[in-house]
């Protein structure tokens, strides 16, 4: 490497500066679905308008929550980072060791189901791969 010339590209620094880095990366990620689940807790909500704002294919965030309940728990976000509710107890111990090694992983709304009593959102949850 020593005294070669290296040719600036001004094109690629363009791209860089006028994009932020996950639209830069995008095409090298991959999302590698891991399982089939459901949001839990729906009912609980204090405010159930939030769970008309998702629609099938929707991504959603998924997120570590302190819980003294559930050491595991995984709190489901919506874009504007509301809470929908918790990837279910029974669902989310190897999800939770994967978020904390440095993981990112994130849910995708596959259905959604409006019963008498509450809201059913069946979701997708992905390993997010750069």
């Amino acid at each position: 490497m020593g005294d070669e010339l290296i040719e600036f590209n001004e094109d690629a620094v363009a791209v860089v500066e006028s994009h932020n880095l996950a639209e830069i990366v995008k095409p090298f990620v991959r999302e590698i679905w891991l399982f089939d689940s459901h949001v839990a807790g729906t009912t609980h909500l204090d405010d159930q308008s939030v769970l008309e704002t998702i629609a099938v294919g929707d991504v959603l965030i998924l997120r570590r929550e302190d819980n003294r309940h559930d050491s595991n728990a995984i709190l489901v976000l919506n874009r504007k980072k509301q809470k929908l509710g918790y990837v279910p107890k029974k669902d989310n111990a190897v999800f939770a060791r994967l978020m904390d090694a440095g993981k990112l992983l994130q849910a995708k709304v596959a259905e959604i189901e409006h019963r008498k009593n509450y809201t059913l959102i069946k979701i997708g949850v992905y390993l997010i791969d750069l």
